[in-house]
């Protein structure tokens, strides 16, 4: 309790850890998974190392401006600090990898992943696989899913879909840009810094920007994570950024909005999908 204050540690509020369930891969029930507290973070023996990667995780640009060419961090896109179901969470991460990328078209682990989010949504350069660095971000997401059994399905969703049949409006799109979005994001999409020079909103285009080869600058995967996680203030009961403000209609033409504005190039886009199957949304 602070001296003179009225807030007391018995009014903060309680939490309420969100929990999903779990199958094996007969369908079987496994229990529930329950999203750790932080707080349990220094009872495990490498809780430096896991620190380490949650903080990397946030503050990507501070931290590593040698490997970000982009004003953003890796949880300006995994909302909550990759927690939030529907917000690129990585709470089953570690379990998703090795995997076969449609876009690699080839089988790519846990490291190549993250390294992909450099060089694309970060428009910067990988980081060493061995580094300590990635390590430390490798333990974090570990640690967020060390309780699911080997094999487990648990019932969390990266990214529900929009209904792709729809046909962008880039007009409409730029109303509800100026409507939804700009008070964040800039009217000229350039994010939001505070005083201090910290990042509090991702650039959605421009030269700071993800580049043109990151999964946000297609349409329809970029309406996905806005339909379900933005305005991000919106919500006022539950968890905070919870989206459900936009229609299917509204998200695709906000999102094709400013996917379509400039944005830095990727030259490795070359040998995206070279088994074919390209997503109709792609820029090149």
């Amino acid at each position: 309790m602070f001296v003179g204050s009225t807030v007391t540690a018995n009014e903060l509020t309680e939490a309420d850890p969100d929990r999903f369930a779990m199958v094996d891969k007969e369908g079987n029930d496994l229990g529930w998974y329950t999203v750790p507290s932080d707080l349990e973070i220094l009872k495990e023996p490498n809780s430096d190392e896991i620190m380490y990667g949650k903080l990397l995780l946030n503050e990507t640009k501070r931290m590593l401006p040698d490997n970000v060419g982009a004003t953003m961090n890796c949880n300006s896109c995994h909302v909550a600090e990759g927690k939030a179901n529907f917000g690129a969470p990585y709470l089953t991460t570690s379990h998703q990898y090795p995997k076969v990328m449609p876009r690699a078209g080839k089988m790519v682990d846990l490291t190549g992943r993250i390294n992909g989010c450099f060089q694309r949504s970060m428009n910067g350069k990988p980081l060493h696989p061995e580094s300590p660095e990635m390590k430390a971000m490798l333990a974090y997401m570990d640690w967020l899913s060390q309780s699911q059994p080997e094999g487990a399905k648990v019932d969390i969703i990266n990214a529900p879909l929009v209904d792709e049949s729809l046909v962008p409006d880039p007009v409409n799109g730029q109303l509800v840009y100026e409507a939804q979005c700009a008070t964040c994001h800039g009217d000229q999409g350039e994010g939001l810094k505070d005083k201090r020079g910290n990042l509090i909103f991702p650039p959605l285009w421009g030269p700071e920007s993800f580049n043109i080869g990151a999964g946000m600058a297609r349409t329809y995967k970029a309406a996905s994570f806005v339909k379900f996680n933005m305005p991000m203030a919106v919500s006022k009961e539950g968890a905070w950024g919870q989206g459900g403000v936009l229609t299917d209609q509204e998200a695709i033409d906000v999102s094709e909005y400013f996917t379509h504005l400039p944005r830095p190039d990727f030259e490795g886009k070359v040998n995206d999908w070279p088994n074919g199957k390209k997503p109709k949304d792609a820029r090149y």
